[in-house]
């Protein structure tokens, strides 16, 4: 018996290990891509060695983009990218809030029908309304706009779920005692529910930062302003360069830059994260 649960750790050790490797690996094929020359591609051999020309390469991202491609310096897309990502997060956590507030303590005829109501609109994803979205923003003259990257995308029935869920678990005793303090809806909300949160709002900060960060159709489609380009975009733009190769020596630089961010925001935030994702009892 003791033999087989040492095997069995062992083969657990080497699973674990395969799939980091499995997983790490790509990531390594791509820092080490970018330290090296543009020419080292083109004589279809993959480098599995840092090069010399690293430094090089992501002052040309960071300084110059790609002109022939129509991607500028990558400095502007980073923070296009953050901004939308950074909107989009803290709107659907702030949205989402009020609305499972709204749902979860306030006794107004239809309350339950609009809460599947907006559960029903997780089968509505921007993608599949992206004509008539579109023409809104248009006609509201928000291309080219920070507010016209961002307000699409803010609505989520994934977060109000997700806080409906919390705030059912929430004795009702803090509700009657706050009350006998005085205390009003908004009071309550803001000092008890809004403190007893933090874990899954870091939690769904996480998940809606990476979500907006990694957006492709929708800035491709309302931005035409080079100054509003996305990260995503600018490396599309990259790897499509018209007649010429791509350059995969500068696209690789990007998409190490590119990954930085999202893996700030889940280091920072780690454990209220994984705290978020797995508390059952508050």
């Amino acid at each position: 018996m003791v033999e087989n649960d040492r095997w069995g750790t062992i083969l657990a050790h080497v699973i674990l290990i395969l799939g980091c490797a499995v997983v790490v690996f790509p990531v390594y094929v791509a820092i080490i891509a970018s330290t090296h020359e543009g020419g080292t591609f083109l004589r279809g051999v993959m480098p599995l060695l840092p090069g010399a020309h690293g430094w090089e390469n992501y002052l040309t991202v960071i300084s110059e983009g790609r002109s022939n491609a129509g991607t500028p310096p990558i400095g502007g897309m980073l923070w296009n990218s953050f901004v939308m990502a950074m909107m989009i997060a803290v709107g659907k956590i702030a949205i989402s809030l009020l609305s499972a507030f709204a749902i979860v303590y306030f006794r107004f005829p239809g309350r339950i029908v609009f809460f599947w109501v907006i559960f029903l609109t997780l089968m509505l994803p921007v993608e599949v309304r992206i004509v008539p979205t579109f023409e809104v923003v248009a006609n509201l003259g928000l291309l080219n706009t920070y507010a016209g990257l961002s307000i699409p995308l803010i609505a989520s029935a994934t977060a109000t779920f997700l806080f409906r869920q919390f705030f059912m678990t929430v004795p009702e005793e803090m509700l009657e005692a706050a009350r006998v303090d005085g205390a009003g809806p908004w009071k309550f909300f803001k000092d008890i529910l809004v403190p007893l949160s933090i874990t899954n709002i870091a939690a769904m900060f996480v998940i809606m930062f990476i979500y907006g960060w990694n957006q492709y159709l929708w800035p491709l489609l309302i931005t035409t302003d080079d100054s509003y380009y996305t990260i995503v975009m600018g490396i599309q733009r990259m790897v499509t360069a018209g007649d010429s190769e791509p350059l995969w020596h500068l696209v690789m630089a990007t998409v190490v830059l590119a990954a930085l961010p999202p893996i700030l925001v889940i280091l920072f935030m780690q454990r209220l994260f994984v705290k978020g994702l797995t508390e059952t009892e508050k």
